[in-house]
């Protein structure tokens, strides 16, 4: 299976990382949405939500233990940032590895 994120994690293409860990990589989104804008990925390739159970919650305690210590990395957990998990084609997910989005840098509008 061709993976962006587990060949981004092995270096084979280039990213700018803010954040790793043994679990979990962190890099600057190249399209971002906002001034910050890091994708959050585990090192271990599950496709989306749907792909998960309770034997892999720890996916998910991964995921947004890393999003809290990069946003106190990055002084945004005061202010405020965003966490967006795509599912699904319709659901906006473009690469079929579930990571976490996170935005910040400005006031982010409601989306509902």
């Amino acid at each position: 299976m061709d993976d962006l994120f587990l060949k981004i994690i092995a270096g084979e293409i280039p990213s700018k990382k803010i954040y790793e860990n043994d679990s979990v990589y962190a890099f600057e989104d190249i399209n971002p949405k906002a001034p910050v804008h890091i994708l959050v990925v585990h090192k271990e390739r599950t496709e989306s939500i749907n792909d998960t159970d309770e034997s892999k919650a720890y996916i998910y305690s991964d995921l947004f233990l890393a999003v809290r210590k990069i946003a106190q990395q990055l002084g945004i957990d005061e202010s405020g940032y965003r966490t967006i998990i795509n599912t699904g084609s319709d659901g906006g997910q473009e690469v079929f590895h579930l990571h976490v989005h996170l935005l910040a840098g400005k006031k982010l509008g409601s989306l509902v």
